[in-house]
């Protein structure tokens, strides 16, 4: 087992939670669903970063920029914010410049750099300083707020946390995974709602305390996927379905669940019809 493997593998379960929780906001729901799962900007973000740590091991702002932008296919749910930004780079407006400026100079607050980051901190597994390190590097490119920036760091540390207990045979109990990760969150309300998710007890309580990632928000997503990662970590299909149980976001809540517990349980965690009905994912990223 390397640790491109363990990255493949949170990939994997990234995809199977983005395309299962997708199938939600289709009339009707999963159980309508016919032929393939379609997945969203989700994993096709996921899949970049995937394959510049496959190919360079580690982040290159530029390039991942640059790769983010051409391969931006507004149609897989991109929110308008991301539109903007990305196709701002693509036109050649440097990266810093265009994440600054975006929301009044405020830069975007948004989930979307935590939604694509599991595999990252899989590939880190056993180093969460770096895992933390290259996380912040790749949320910066199309993320200057510090709120979203954290709520990266936290899921890619919680996925090497996963990736590690999986290599050493050592779970962690729900509440050590999420000290583990608070060691590495400065004062944030990312940081408030991850000490909060110490204290809940149950998923309806989790998702009213915590936010389902309804405002698709870091601060209103990244809490509770720790929650839910941290109580479900051997245990693919129930932490799924607690996410489409939430409401909310769900594609993207699934999808931050699911790569931080596949780096756990491995590909074969997934339930293999849920990897069956999902669309294939881009042959750059396999």
């Amino acid at each position: 087992m390397t640790h491109i493997d363990l990255c493949h593998d949170s990939l994997d379960g990234l995809s199977v939670g983005d395309a299962f929780g997708a199938q939600h906001f289709v009339p009707g729901g999963i159980g309508t669903a016919t032929g393939q799962w379609p997945w969203t900007d989700d994993t096709e973000m996921a899949c970049s970063l995937v394959a510049e740590l496959r190919d360079h091991q580690q982040i290159d702002q530029d390039r991942l920029a640059g790769a983010f932008a051409e391969r931006c296919e507004p149609y897989r749910g991109y929110g308008g914010g991301a539109v903007v930004v990305l196709h701002r780079i693509r036109d050649g407006v440097p990266w810093r410049d265009a994440a600054r400026e975006a929301f009044h100079n405020q830069g975007s607050m948004g989930n979307g750099a935590a939604m694509r980051v599991a595999p990252l901190g899989a590939f880190h597994a056993g180093d969460p300083s770096t895992a933390a390190l290259e996380a912040m590097r790749s949320a910066e490119v199309t993320h200057a707020h510090p709120e979203a920036i954290l709520g990266a760091v936290a899921v890619a540390v919680a996925a090497a946390e996963a990736g590690w207990a999986r290599l050493t045979r050592n779970p962690p109990a729900s509440a050590e995974l999420l000290d583990t990760v608070l060691a590495y969150i400065v004062d944030s309300r990312v940081r408030t709602g991850i000490e909060r998710a110490k204290i809940v007890t149950g998923r309806a309580e989790a998702a009213y305390v915590l936010g389902n990632g309804s405002q698709v928000l870091a601060q209103d997503t990244v809490p509770f996927t720790l929650w839910v990662a941290a109580h479900h970590l051997d245990d693919y299909e129930t932490a799924i379905t607690e996410c489409v149980a939430a409401g909310g976001d769900v594609d993207t809540t699934a999808a931050i669940v699911g790569g931080i517990v596949a780096a756990y349980t491995g590909r074969d965690g997934v339930p293999q019809r849920w990897l069956r009905q999902r669309e294939p994912l881009p042959a750059y990223a396999r």
